[in-house]
């Protein structure tokens, strides 16, 4: 199942990114929801927020280092958790798709925009952001219930 999560979560994201490659970066933007939600091409050459711009090595290690330490407790535990082994996939995909891009691009493409009219933009992101958010999200669930009720 968790091998599943990532190909497919790799994939949309790959697909994503390429259209946003593709199509975005020739456009000024497409509104899906004027005042509030579109997409606009963005090359972030740092990480969350748009900090440590250009530190692509340290990123790449880092992004490296945290996946392989999910990779390597989930080989060595074989958590029986199913809320917590899609989580850990979650983010491995997500991180993965990024790290693509760090590599081949040596930044990564956003696109994905919120704000509300001209007094909010909530930073652009993509596909791989948002699976490692949700990954994150259900990590901290099971972790809260984990500890809640001990299981």
């Amino acid at each position: 199942m968790e091998f599943l999560i990532i190909i497919l979560g790799l994939i949309l994201d790959r697909i994503t990114k390429l259209w946003a490659l593709k199509e975005l970066s020739q456009t000024s933007g497409v509104v899906i929801i004027k005042d509030f939600f579109g997409f606009f091409y963005l090359e972030n050459r740092g990480a969350a927020f748009g900090i440590l711009q250009n530190k692509v090595m340290l990123l790449s290690i880092v992004t490296s280092i945290v996946m392989l330490s999910i990779i390597y407790y989930i080989v060595k535990y074989k958590p029986t958790s199913k809320i917590l082994r899609i989580s850990l996939a979650l983010i491995i995909s997500g991180a993965v798709g990024n790290l693509i891009d760090r590599i081949f691009y040596k930044y990564v493409v956003d696109f994905i925009t919120v704000h509300y009219k001209d007094i909010y933009y909530f930073p652009t992101f993509n596909i791989a952001d948002t699976l490692v958010v949700l990954g994150t999200i259900l990590l901290a669930i099971y972790l809260i219930k984990e500890d809640k009720y001990g299981n």
